[in-house]
C-alpha cells in the first residue's frame, strides 16, 4: 500500500486550543485512524510546511485520536525538530496528500506548493453551503469558499464527497465556472463511535435534542420560538428542550432568548460542551432529535440518532432523505405549525407517530466506516493506474 501524507493543520490547531471536535474534525480523524500506519503529518507553520518524521508522526497522529489533551511541549518539539528542513523540502516524491477539512485552501501559497510538488492531492469535500447559501454564513465566507472550490476542482486529482447532495452541487458549480471534474467518489459518513448510554435518563420530563453549532442555518430560532408557545399552552407539562453545540457566528439573537427570555428557562437548557457518553446518553433518553437546518452537506447527528434507534423529525432536504429514507418525519424549515404538531404528538408516552417511526427505525442501516474506506482505496487505486 503506498505512503500517504495527511494535511493535520486543523486538526493539531483545534487540539492545542482545547476546542471540542466538530463534524468535519470527526471525519479527518477518521482519515487519521484508518490511513496513520503508512502515513506522515503535514503542518503548515510560518509560512513553511512541515512534513515530521514516521516516528513523530505517529506521536501526533496517537494525540489526536486520544481523548486527552495533546501535550503542547511535544509537538513544538516534533515541528521545530523538522524546520530546518522544511525550507528547501519540494516534495517531490509522487505521493497522495489527504486535505479533509478544506483548510489553508483559499491560500495561494497551497496551490503554489502543490504545482511545484509531486503531489497527488484528495480533497475532500464537506459542503458548499457559503456558495449556494451564503445568507447562512459568515460575512466573506462565500468568497473564500469559492476560492477552496476552484482550488480543489483545479488542483484536486480526486475528490471524496460525502454525498450525492454535495457531489451534485460541487460538479455544478464546476459546470457554471468552466472548470474541470476531478475524478471523484461518494462515500457516507459513519456515526460517531459513542459510548453506551448512562442507564438512567438525564430528564425527569420528556425532551427533545438539537445537535450542532448555533448558526443561522440551523434554525435554532424557530424552535425558541415554538417552545415559547407549548410552554404557554401546556405549562409545566411542555417537553424540554436540550441544545447540545457550541455557539457559532451571527446567532445573536438565538443567545438573547436563550439568555433574557424568562419563560424558557428551566424548559431550554444549553449545552455547549459535552462529552461522548453524555451525547449518547441525551440521544438515548430523548424523545425524538429535531433537524430543522435549513441547508446541509451531510447532517452527521442525524444518521447518529438513527444509528442508536431514535426517532428524528427533520428538514425535508435531499441529503437526509438520500441517508435515511422514509424513516424521519420530514417538514419544511419554515412550516412551524407543523413542527409544533409534531413535537406535541411525540412528547406523548402513547404517541402513534412516534411508535410508527420506531418500527420503521428497524429497517435502518448505518453507513459504516469500512464501506467508506473501500471507495477511498478504491479511488486511489484507479489514480495509481497509469493512463493507456
Amino acid at each position: 500500500m503506498p505512503e500517504v501524507l495527511i494535511d493535520v493543520t486543523r486538526l493539531l490547531d483545534r487540539k492545542m486550543q482545547g476546542r471540542l471536535p466538530t463534524g468535519v474534525d470527526r471525519v479527518s480523524l477518521e482519515y487519521v485512524r484508518h490511513f496513520s500506519r503508512r502515513s506522515t503529518a503535514l503542518v503548515r507553520h510560518a509560512g513553511q510546511w512541515v512534513e515530521l518524521s514516521h516516528r513523530d508522526s505517529q506521536r501526533i497522529f496517537e494525540g489526536l485520536l486520544s481523548p486527552d489533551s495533546l501535550c503542547k511541549a511535544s509537538v513544538w518539539v516534533a515541528v521545530t525538530k523538522a524546520f530546518p528542513t522544511s525550507f528547501y523540502a519540494q516534495f517531490s516524491a509522487p505521493r497522495f496528500l489527504f486535505n479533509t477539512g478544506h483548510s489553508g485552501l483559499e491560500k495561494l501559497d497551497y496551490t503554489n506548493r502543490l504545482q511545484n510538488s509531486g503531489l497527488k492531492p484528495l480533497f475532500f469535500v464537506h459542503d458548499l453551503i457559503p456558495i449556494t447559501h451564503p445568507e447562512y454564513c459568515r460575512s466573506g465566507e462565500a468568497g473564500k469558499h469559492r476560492v477552496r472550490m476552484s482550488m480543489m476542482l483545479k488542483t484536486g486529482h480526486g475528490v471524496i464527497a460525502n454525498s450525492a447532495a454535495t457531489l451534485k452541487a460541487l460538479s455544478a458549480y464546476a459546470q457554471d465556472n468552466g472548470l474541470p471534474m476531478p475524478q471523484s467518489v461518494v462515500a457516507l459518513l459513519a456515526p460517531t463511535r459513542l459510548p453506551l448510554p448512562l442507564p438512567e435518563a438525564p430528564l425527569g420530563q420528556p425532551y427533545f435534542v438539537m445537535l450542532g453549532t448555533i448558526e443561522p442555518r440551523k434554525n435554532h430560532w424557530l424552535m425558541l420560538q415554538l417552545w415559547r408557545q407549548l410552554i404557554e399552552h401546556m405549562g409545566s407539562n411542555a417537553p424540554r428542550l436540550v441544545i447540545i453545540g457550541q455557539q457559532g457566528w451571527e446567532c445573536e439573537n438565538v443567545l438573547d432568548l436563550l439568555e433574557r427570555c424568562e419563560i424558557l428557562k428551566g424548559f431550554v437548557i444549553q449545552q455547549q460542551a459535552c462529552s461522548d457518553t453524555e451525547l449518547a446518553s441525551w440521544l438515548h433518553h430523548s424523545q425524538a432529535l429535531l433537524f430543522p437546518s435549513f441547508a446541509e452537506g451531510y447532517g452527521l447527528p442525524l444518521v447518529e440518532a438513527l444509528a442508536q434507534g431514535i426517532p428524528v423529525i427533520a428538514s425535508d432536504l435531499p441529503v437526509f432523505r438520500e441517508t435515511a429514507g422514509d424513516i424521519p418525519e420530514y417538514v419544511d424549515p419554515l412550516d412551524g405549525m407543523r413542527w409544533k404538531a409534531l413535537i406535541s404528538d411525540y412528547a406523548q408516552v402513547d404517541s402513534q407517530a412516534r411508535i410508527r417511526q420506531c418500527q420503521r427505525l428497524k429497517k435502518f442501516i448505518a453507513p459504516t466506516w469500512d464501506t467508506h474506506f473501500e471507495r477511498v482505496e478504491a479511488l486511489m487505486e484507479s489514480l495509481s493506474v497509469p493512463a493507456r
